[in-house]
Formats: C-alpha cells, sequence, structure tokens
C-alpha cells in the first residue's frame, strides 16, 4: 500500500489526482501531517508525502532504521513540477515510484541514485538476494574499475559491465559461502525443494529437516525458488507452515505425475498412501534439474517428514523487442524496459544505432547486415541457450513481417520467450493518413524473395474481392519494380478508379512524407521499400484531406449515434 500524505489545498489536490489513477494501491492520511507520516511510514511499503523536501526529511528522519526495510518515499513539491526519489530509492522501490507518479501528475521525476543516473543495473535492483561489499563493488561498477563475474551457477542477468579478472568480484551462486573481500555475492533462485510429509507433522519438524538439508549440502537458503510436494499435502499444516517460514511458494503436483518421475529411491509407503512411489525426490525433478540431496528423513523418531533438493538450471530469456516505425516516443515503455534487462542484444545494425543510447553499459551487442534474418534468429536463439537475457529487435511489431517468426521457429522449450508489441508501419501510416482502417483490412507484403508471386497474387486477388483494404509492405525495390503495378492492376478490376489511396514514406521518422491520391492516379516508380501503400475499400472516402473508411454498422444509417449494446 502507498501512504498519500498532504498539507495544503494544492498539495491534497494532486494528492486526489493519484487517489483516483490508484485507488486500490493507495490510502490517504488525513490530520496532523507529522502524525499522518508516522502511521503512513509504520503500515505502508511506500509513501508519496506532497510536502517540501525539507519537511519530508524533518519528519521521517527519525523513523529510518534500515534501507533494506523501510519504505520508499517519493516527495512531490507544491506545484506538483517534481517527484523527487527521496528514501529507498532501490531497497524501497521510490526510483520506480517517482516514475510512475510523474507519468500520472505530469511531473518530472527526480532520481538521484548514482546507478541510475549512468544507467548502470543496481546489484541491489536485480531481484535477486544480495549480500558482501555491495557498496564497494557498486562504486567500483561506477568508477570504471574492473570487476569480475564469477558465475557458479547459470542464470540470465542484467547487463554488468564485469571483466575477466578485476579487484572487485561480482559471484553469482547458490552455495552457502561467506563473501570474501571486495566480493557481493548475489543468490540465484536455483534450488527447489521437495517435501513429503506424515499427516500432522509439526512445521518446526519440516522446517527443521530442510534447512538441515541444505546447510550440510553446502547450500544457501536464500536460493531455495520454492517447496514443492504432492497435491495431497496441498493443505498439510507442516508443508504450508514451512514454505511461509522460509518466504518461498509451495508447489503441488497431480500423483499421477510424479509417479511417472524416475527417482533413485522409491518407496512402498508413499505409494499406498498418496498414489505415487515418490513424493519428495519427484516432486523436486518433476521439471528437471540435478539432484543435489536425495530423499533424507527428518530426525524424529518415528521420521515424520523427508525432503531432496534439486538445483534447476537457470532458463535463457528471449525476448523479441518490437521498436515501432522508428519514432523514439513510439517506442513502448515495455520495449525500453526489455531493452534495459537484456546483457545480450541482436538486432539488425540500423536499428540497433536508433536504440543504442537506450543500452544499459555492460551489453554486449551482436549487430548484421541487411538480409541476415534467420542468421540473427539463430544467434539471438543461441545465446538465450547459453543462459543469457537476450533482446531480439526489429523494426514495427516484431510479430509482422519482422524477428519473431524465424526466431520462434528455431527455439524449443528450453528457454522461456517473451514479445513484445510495437507499433507496426501500417498503424503508424493509418494514423497518418487519417483512419483508412476503420473496417476490415489486411497487410500484405509484395517482396517475392521468401514468398512465391503465385502465392501472394492469390492473397491479393482474394482480398480484392472481398472488399478488404490493403496495405502493402516492400511494395517496390529496385530490382523489384513489376509487382506494385500488378497489384494495383488487380485491386482495380474490383474498385472503382477514384478509389483513395494513401503513400507513407518513411512513417513518424524526420524524413517523413505522405500523400493522398487514387488508384488509377498513383505512380508506382514513386514508392520505394521504405514506403506503406494503403488501397482503401470501395466505402473508403476522402473527407477534409483525410482518408476514411467507415466502420460500416448499421446504426450509422440512423439518427441515432450509439452503438448497439
Amino acid at each position: 500500500m502507498i501512504g498519500l500524505i498532504s498539507a495544503t489545498a494544492a498539495g491534497a489536490a494532486a494528492r486526489d489526482r493519484l487517489a483516483a489513477a490508484w485507488p486500490d494501491r493507495t490510502r490517504v492520511y488525513e490530520g496532523p501531517v507529522a502524525d499522518a507520516v508516522r502511521a503512513a511510514f509504520a503500515e505502508c511499503e511506500q509513501l508519496v508525502c506532497f510536502l517540501a523536501t525539507g519537511a519530508v526529511v524533518r519528519l521521517v528522519a527519525p523513523l529510518l532504521d534500515d534501507k533494506r526495510t523501510d519504505p520508499g518515499v517519493v516527495c512531490v513539491d507544491e506545484s506538483g513540477r517534481f517527484a523527487v526519489s527521496l528514501v529507498g530509492g532501490h531497497g524501497g522501490g521510490a526510483n520506480e515510484l517517482a516514475r510512475a507518479v510523474g507519468e500520472v501528475l505530469g511531473a518530472e521525476p527526480v532520481v538521484t541514485t548514482a546507478t541510475d543516473a549512468v544507467g548502470l543495473a543496481g546489484l541491489d535492483t536485480l531481484g535477486l538476494p544480495v549480500e558482501g561489499d555491495v557498496a564497494g563493488v557498486s562504486r567500483a561498477l561506477l568508477d570504471g574499475e574492473p570487476v569480475a563475474l564469477r558465475s557458479e551457477v547459470r542464470w540470465p542477468l542484467p547487463p554488468l559491465p564485469v571483466a575477466g579478472e578485476g579487484a572487485y568480484t561480482v559471484r553469482l551462486t547458490d552455495r552457502l559461502v561467506e563473501p570474501a573481500e571486495r566480493e557481493a555475492v548475489l543468490r540465484p533462485p536455483s534450488l527447489v525443494v521437495g517435501v513429503g510429509a506424515s499427516k500432522g507433522a509439526p512445521v518446526d519438524e519440516v522446517l527443521g529437516l530442510v534447512e538441515a538439508a541444505l546447510r550440510d549440502a553446502g547450500l544457501s537458503a536464500a536460493s531455495v525458488a520454492e517447496l514443492a510436494t504432492v497435491d495431497a499435502k496441498a493443505e498439510e499444516p507442516g508443508i504450508v507452515g514451512a514454505a511461509e517460514r522460509l518466504g518461498v511458494p509451495l508447489v503441488t503436483y497431480a500423483a499421477d505425475e510424479l509417479a511417472g518421475v524416475e527417482v533413485p529411491n522409491p518407496s512402498d509407503a508413499p505409494l499406498a498412501a498418496v498414489g505415487t512411489p515418490s513424493v519428495a525426490e519427484a516432486a523436486a525433478l518433476v521439471r528437471g534439474g540435478e539432484l543435489l540431496v536425495p530423499k533424507r528423513k527428518s530426525a524424529a523418531s518415528p521420521a515424520m517428514a523427508t525432503c531432496a533438493v534439486v538445483r534447476r538450471p537457470g532458463r535463457g530469456r528471449l525476448a523479441v523487442v518490437g521498436l515501432g516505425p522508428g519514432a523514439r516516443d513510439l517506442v513502448t515503455p515495455r520495449a525500453q524496459a526489455e531493452l534495459r534487462r537484456a546483457s545480450v542484444l541482436v538486432g539488425l545494425d540500423q536499428y540497433v544505432d536508433q536504440i543504442r543510447d537506450l543500452l544499459r553499459p555492460g551489453t554486449r551487442v551482436l549487430e548484421s547486415g541487411l538480409g541476415a534474418e534467420e542468421e540473427r534468429a539463430r544467434t539471438a536463439v543461441e545465446e538465450a541457450r547459453r543462459g543469457h537475457a537476450v533482446a531480439l529487435i526489429g523494426s514495427g511489431d516484431a510479430g509482422v513481417y519482422a524477428m519473431a517468426s524465424p526466431a520462434l521457429a528455431e527455439a524449443s522449450d528450453d528457454i522461456d520467450v517473451v514479445g513484445v508489441p510495437g507499433v507496426t508501419a501500417a498503424l503508424a501510416a493509418g494514423a497518418i493518413l487519417g483512419a483508412p482502417l476503420g473496417h476490415d483490412h489486411v497487410s500484405i507484403s509484395l517482396s517475392d524473395l521468401h514468398t512465391p508471386w503465385e502465392v501472394i497474387e492469390r492473397r491479393v486477388r482474394a482480398a480484392a474481392e472481398a472488399d478488404i483494404v490493403v496495405t502493402f509492405y516492400n511494395p517496390r525495390s529496385r530490382g523489384r519494380d513489376w509487382q506494385l503495378p500488378k497489384a494495383l492492376a488487380i485491386l482495380a478490376e474490383h474498385r472503382e478508379p477514384a478509389t483513395p489511396v494513401g503513400v507513407v514514406r518513411n512513417a513518424s521518422r524526420a524524413d517523413e512524407s505522405s500523400r493522398l491520391t487514387t488508384l488509377t492516379a498513383l505512380d508506382p516508380a514513386t514508392v520505394d521499400m521504405m514506403t506503406v501503400v494503403t488501397v482503401g475499400n470501395t466505402a473508403t472516402r476522402e473527407i477534409a484531406g483525410r482518408m476514411v473508411t467507415p466502420r460500416g454498422y448499421r446504426w450509422q444509417g440512423t439518427s441515432s449515434q450509439e452503438e448497439p449494446k
């Protein structure tokens, strides 16, 4: 919950705007400001104070205890111009909160955390438990000193400007180790603990068994991702309580699924009790991995709990990112977040140049020229299979005549794949022309490099006969100058010569140009590969210099302007 505190009418107005935007996330604190801040600080994960920064500093200073547990505090000035991340920039999430508040109120977020200022991923913002000399290693990264990365476990990390050797070290491990001098230890969630228990097993027995198994194997409890068991034990208090006290989710599986898992220590007892010869080992191994601790019983007599520990390798992550048609403000926030998250970027050289400044320091860039789509797709998938966080970029939407299809054709289920939608050239051109896509429409590429012309022609003819608005991608190049005239001739068999046609070149870019013409008047020689051509249907009209395709609903012909319910 986010506590909201204000002292003046202007502050209250901005406060109420934020409360209206986030009704389920915020709570307004009324009354004397000092009392409101104390109450919100004790009860909320974050605070937004619509007060002067000096006043907020004095109010929260006596309340501060530990940056790992204190709530994040954002201060918004009286006129709503700035949202200042004041306390808990990383641990309390104040940096992100300041940005979010800025988006709602139109305020400029002010973030002074050193790593954020230079675009580095802070070690305490990676979503992993971290211990050791975090401040010293972070300072070394900021100062450009060599910092070594020692990865004992494969895990997809955001970019870090690390080297092979250095006086400082980032160590990625699930082992129970003490950080060395000048070392920060990251704990990936790589361990799964399978648990079985008799009815009524005490939580202390289950938890003690798990902790002892991890300790004896030299494994860190901070790297436990989940406890796993059979469905029949989903509500067993001892198992549920152990998961709660470890702070991890409890995941359960059907007995028949666990029965199909090959384990080293099957038993007749669980088979008779819950329908599978193994609970602890099978639940830990059901999603694959390396068995580090075979089935182990608790020390009580009789033993009422069993556990096993498996290390699951970190799955590589491939984000297929659409960059939009070219303008920076049409690159979505989600796309920008994926670019910052990726440790490896794969893309066409000219697209990489568009967004190079959005990358974090340490991002490895693999770029190539035109005509290497399949090679880029294979490279991106291979890098993800090596356990990296990869972004594969394309223009427009990556799933439309771009990189998603060749990449997903290469990818199997051994990596995680995320699609990030982008604004397509057809949509950007449509917005420039007016509303040409107001009813059914189709996009067709006229390039026959990968598709036989006979197939393309059949699709154009089908769209013509169906009276669908058509947007042509890749309409004409130096070596391909006859396809567009042929396609237009097919459409002309079913549409009037005066049918509106919109031509947009370099939509949303600095040298953007557009014009509205007709099916008869369009000169194909004025079109190139940077152009999209949108041909209207029989209902499309030019209205006040704009290309408009009516939605065509029956109610448009009546006096009522309400849509049918």
